[in-house]
Formats: C-alpha cells, sequence, structure tokens
C-alpha cells in the first residue's frame, strides 16, 4: 500500500479513499509527511476496532497502521515510476489494492472508515459497503478543491480500480462460510463463537459410524473475515475438534447479517 501511495498516487495527486485520503490531502496542505497522518488519524478508530472485533484485530490494525506510516515515510522522497497519470492512477491502485487485500484477507484493516462503517451500519438500514461508498464520495470529490477536478476524476478511478484489486486478493471476503464442526466440548465453543463472534449456532445430534458413540455437532453461519477467529476460538478450545468449513453462494432469513469489511 506504501509503494502505492509514494510511487504512484502521492506524487500525481491522486489520493486514495477514506482516512488515506484525508492524510494525503492534509500532507499536502500542511507539508507534514504522509505517514504521520495516517498514524493519527487511524489511532482512533483502533478501539472502535477493539470493541468491535476483539483485541486480535485491535493489534493486526495497529502494526499495520504502524508499518504503512513507517514505509510512506520511508518511500515519500523516492522519485515516482511514472508522471503519466492515467498509468499513475491504474497500477498505483492495483498495488494498493493487493496491499489492502493481503491485510483484510489476514484479519486486519489499515483505514478507520471500513471499522467506523460497520460500527455506524448497525444503527442504519445501510449495509458496510453502502456506507463506505458514501464516506468516500464526499472524500474522493474533495480532491477537486485541493487539487484540481480532473484529479479528482482520476482518484475516483484509482478507488475503482483498488478496490477491484481488492476483491481479487480477497477472493470473496465477503461471501458466507457454513461451519460444522464436531467436538466434546461442544457447548462451550458454541458459547464463545456466540459471546465473540456474535454469531448464532444451532446444535446437531450426530452418532459416529465407526464407533457408535453419540456427538453433538455446532453449525453456523460466518463471513470469510471471520474465518481465523473461528479457527482459533476451536483450537484454543478444544485442538482435536474436527472443523469443516464450505462457501455458501447464498444465505436468506433468520437473523444472519453480514458484517464484513469491503
Amino acid at each position: 500500500m506504501a509503494v502505492g501511495l509514494e510511487i504512484f498516487l502521492v506524487p500525481n495527486q491522486v489520493i486514495d479513499g477514506g482516512i488515506t485520503g484525508i492524510s494525503i490531502m492534509l500532507s499536502h496542505i500542511t507539508g507534514l509527511k504522509l505517514g504521520i497522518f495516517l498514524l493519527i488519524l487511524n489511532l482512533p478508530f483502533v478501539y472502535l476496532g477493539y470493541k468491535q472485533f476483539g483485541k486480535t484485530f485491535a493489534i493486526s490494525t495497529v502494526y499495520g497502521i504502524i508499518m504503512l506510516s513507517i514505509f510512506a515515510t520511508f518511500f515519500h522522497p523516492i522519485l515516482p515510476f511514472t508522471q503519466d497519470i492515467l498509468l499513475a492512477t491504474i497500477f498505483g491502485g492495483i498495488i494498493l489494492g493487493v496491499g489492502v487485500g493481503m491485510v483484510i484477507r489476514n484479519g486486519g484493516a489499515l483505514d478507520g472508515t471500513e471499522v467506523l462503517s460497520i460500527v455506524v451500519s448497525k444503527k442504519v438500514p445501510f449495509s458496510v459497503g453502502e456506507i463506505v461508498m458514501f464516506i468516500n464520495l464526499f472524500i474522493l470529490s474533495s480532491a477537486g478543491f485541493v487539487y484540481t477536478w480532473d484529479r479528482a476524476m482520476y482518484s475516483i478511478l484509482a478507488y475503482v480500480v483498488a478496490a477491484k484489486a481488492i476483491d481479487i486478493v480477497v477472493a470473496g471476503m465477503e461471501e458466507s462460510k457454513s461451519a460444522w464442526i464436531i467436538s466434546d466440548e461442544a457447548r462451550e465453543i458454541g458459547d464463545a463463537i456466540n459471546s465473540r463472534l456474535g454469531r448464532g449456532v444451532t446444535y446437531l445430534h450426530g452418532e459416529g459410524a465407526y464407533t457408535g458413540d453419540d456427538k453433538k455437532v455446532i453449525f453456523c453461519i460466518i463471513t470469510r473475515l471471520e474465518e481465523s477467529k473461528l479457527t482459533t476460538i476451536v483450537e484454543e478450545i478444544d485442538p482435536s475438534a474436527f472443523l469443516a468449513l464450505a462457501d455458501i453462494s447464498e444465505v436468506r432469513g433468520g437473523r444472519f447479517k453480514k458484517r464484513s469489511i469491503h
């Protein structure tokens, strides 16, 4: 992400969405380094992330933001690879999207607006993706006042390219997954899933074909973003538990609501 910003986008006055976009514009206006604003402006949202996703997510996000700030500062003096605005927009968006996608795929985040959108989505009748787009519409449009209107349009193009790159890397992170868990500690695992992921579970009764023993089976629906957290929960409580995950193309009914980051 730092390469996409400092080697391609920022030198050509093209911004990204979210806190990153605000940081780029503030850096341009004040003359201070981009890494300073990336760190300061994102920190308040880390607390929201901690409350929403737990300590692991918060630590990963803090680490990612600090690394992003350090590398953005390190790459700042380097001359851009190209001064062709279209090439810079496309390749900068791709590289930035790949970086963000890898972070999201491993359960973290690099921009506070994503965390904020998840919290807000619980109180308004809009999805996380719609809220992110609404916020970024204002941020990307403001580039026209800070730079020029053609740079604002290039910024929107860079954002679209980055979003597509994120989707490719994450490979459908927002798609749902079904989880089947067989464990002697099924009740404890189910309670942990309910309290730590906020997901409902269903207990099914099964019988081992070989042993004939009664088994309690846990069934639940999660998002791809929650997959690593679910695996951690199961391994912490019962390392010998049987866990099977499968992709689901559609979920209807019940109280299931996607809360993943897009």
